[in-house]
């Protein structure tokens, strides 16, 4: 067995033996927590016969006990300098394939096509750069990859909004999009004292298992989350006035939106996070058929 990269002493050594310094500009925060990460990838139920995608490999702390578990790795790197550290700290894995690009830019769909034929599933896991975590998620989920999910470390208040439920605080237009497309759960929570340099936030690990199908069935994907997102614009105001106010042509639809959300039996002095997911969907499929979309 190799010895860990993800000790305080070992990352130590790697980062001085290269001279390496962080970029602010790219969220570098490198766990140095051996047991943070086994549990990171038990969450994630990796076998001998997954694939697993990871975004962000650093110096391959993570990278490495993926490795051991899975059948193949594949880990998209935006920062060059980091390319001949890894080329050096996972030289002992031959499971594993370093991309030097963009993951927001990659066509995933290729790169799953080119590099896991032989495998019976694929789950994305990850410690996300803080600053694209949102955008990250979203490409990962409204792309359609064939994945059975994702098991990610990101900032603790953004996973909080990620699993949130109707009428809390952290509820919002993400939690539904998120919840859309996946069950959420959070499986974690990670003092920042594990990183190196150390955060100015708690994390945590959050599991996404991709659903088979959405939980609600609407008429028009687009426009229900433009109706969740309109909803939210505004925390302190009503339902009623975030549509009017946010919805394209709003104001010339009031009519119809008072409309639909007496035939969703919806309330209008509610306020978006009390609604659930279920309501919104009749929400947006009453007022799509009521516009003629």
């Amino acid at each position: 067995m190799h010895k860990d990269i993800a000790t305080p002493r070992r990352t130590k050594e790697i980062l001085d033996q290269y001279g390496f310094s962080f970029k602010k500009s790219l969220g570098q925060n490198f766990l140095i927590d051996t047991n943070i990460l086994r549990k990171i990838v038990d969450a994630a139920e990796i076998s001998s016969e997954t694939g697993a995608i990871e975004i962000g490999p650093g110096i391959g702390a993570l990278t490495e006990q993926l490795a051991r578990r899975a059948k193949k790795v594949v880990a998209f790197e935006i920062d060059q300098r980091l390319l001949p550290i890894l080329a050096d700290t996972l030289s002992p894995y031959g499971n594993v394939r370093i991309i030097h690009q963009d993951v927001l830019k990659a066509d995933i769909h290729q790169v799953i096509a080119d590099e896991f034929t032989d495998v019976a599933d694929i789950m994305v896991v990850a410690n996300l750069p803080y600053y694209v975590t949102t955008p990250i998620i979203m490409k990962l989920l409204t792309d359609r990859l064939p994945i059975r999910g994702m098991v990610v470390m990101l900032q603790k208040e953004v996973a909080d909004r990620l699993a949130a439920k109707p009428g809390t605080k952290d509820y919002g237009s993400l939690s539904i999009a998120v919840q859309y497309y996946t069950e959420a759960a959070v499986v974690m929570t990670v003092p920042r004292t594990v990183f190196i340099p150390q955060p100015n936030v708690d994390s945590a690990v959050i599991r996404l298992i991709k659903r088979k199908q959405p939980p609600v069935a609407v008429n028009d994907e687009a426009f229900f989350f433009q109706v969740v997102r309109a909803s939210f614009a505004q925390r302190r105001k009503t339902i009623l006035n975030n549509l009017v106010n946010n919805l394209p042509n709003g104001r010339a639809m009031k009519e119809q939106i008072e409309i639909s959300l007496a035939n969703a039996s919806i309330d209008p002095r509610r306020r978006g996070e009390t609604l659930t997911m279920e309501e919104f969907a009749a929400l947006s499929n009453v007022l799509h058929n009521l516009l003629k979309l």
